[in-house]
């Protein structure tokens, strides 16, 4: 995790050398810059460990994202949380989940989720492969169990044929941990290249402005890229929340200590996975609460919280510019023809237990 004086020397920088509206940006020199601290997201198709990528299995997945039946209401689906078609999440503060209920912390999205380190904002879930059993069970999301998920799937012959045909030679190949195979293999797929910073970093000097130049020379400058780096421009490692400055409950609800829960050590109180930046311009609101609208409010946040500086109105400006250029080709994902009911198929249960 980045130390406070790492922080405070990053913001040191920025408050010594800041880059001024006037200054001729060399493209050579920043583009080498940022090839140390960033990747353009790959063309390549990125595949899980020990979960072979088929077209039947991306298929079944895709299915199951979009399956609401997986849910006990049959209402909620992977896709209501992380909507494919705004940006991978669902443009609520929290998300709503079974009987009206809502979750504690933002919906993070979907695309290029494969590149973080794991997954969550406390980072619980090791994988895509984990991440997708919790929601399905989580009382406040699906509400559903693994069992009901079952009997949901085997009643239908559809999807019976398809798990045999994604997952060949296993004897029963309708399990709960199947299900969440083919949903990780159809998540891998959800990646957006071609970002303008992509290409940027490939050698396009024409394809960002000067505003989007600097906006980038003051990222770097200023300490965002120790969080914010790699090919998601984030989702990398965990750091604490207000290492300068702490936010307002608003933000910063005392109650949710992120990581402490999973690790249960005094140093992990209020650290979290520093989120992908990737596409960040689609997926108001920010941060983990869900409780900043405006992107150009949320990098002010940071820059007072993390590295305790405050930057000029035109430097604001100059970053949220850059952010922009992060926005990348959105996957084109056609809406599966999900199986009909049966008679054994599990009628909903809207409800919640009391």
């Amino acid at each position: 995790m980045k130390s406070k004086l790492a922080y405070a020397v990053s913001a040191a920088v920025l408050l010594a050398s800041p880059v001024l509206a006037q200054d001729v940006i060399n493209d050579d020199e920043l583009r080498t810059d940022a090839q140390v601290l960033f990747e353009p997201i790959p063309t390549v198709q990125p595949a899980p460990a020990n979960n072979p990528i088929t077209r039947e299995k991306v298929e079944l997945g895709k299915m199951l994202f979009f399956e609401p039946r997986l849910s006990s209401s049959h209402l909620f689906s992977c896709n209501t949380c992380h909507n494919l078609g705004i940006g991978g999440v669902d443009g609520l503060e929290t998300s709503v989940g079974h009987g009206w209920q809502t979750g504690p912390r933002n919906a993070p999205t979907v695309f290029n989720a494969f590149f973080n380190v794991a997954q969550f904002w406390d980072g619980r879930a090791e994988d895509l492969k984990e991440q997708a059993k919790g929601p399905i069970q989580a009382a406040v999301e699906m509400n559903a169990t693994p069992d009901r998920v079952l009997a949901v799937l085997n009643s239908m012959p559809e999807y019976q044929q398809r798990f045999t045909v994604a997952f060949p030679g296993e004897a029963d190949p309708v399990t709960f941990d199947n299900v969440a195979k083919a949903i990780e293999v159809f998540e891998a797929t959800l990646i957006t290249p071609g970002a303008r910073f992509d290409q940027y970093l490939e050698g396009n000097n024409a394809v960002l402005d000067e505003t989007e130049k600097r906006g980038l020379r003051l990222f770097m400058d200023s300490g965002c890229a120790s969080c914010h780096n790699g090919v998601n421009v984030g989702g990398g490692d965990y750091y604490a929340f207000g290492v300068v400055a702490r936010p307002g409950a608003d933000i910063l609800p005392p109650d949710d200590k992120g990581r402490f829960a999973v690790t249960e050590t005094a140093t992990d109180e209020y650290v979290f996975r520093a989120p992908s930046l990737r596409n960040v311009a689609l997926t108001a609101p920010y941060f983990h609460s869900g409780g900043v609208w405006d992107l150009k409010q949320a990098v002010g946040i940071m820059a007072t919280a993390q590295l305790g500086a405050e930057l000029e109105e035109d430097e604001v400006d100059a970053i949220v510019a850059f952010l922009h250029t992060l926005t990348g080709e959105q996957p084109d994902v056609s809406y599966p023809i999900l199986p009909p009911n049966s008679s054994a198929t599990p009628r909903p249960e809207l409800m919640v237990a009391q």
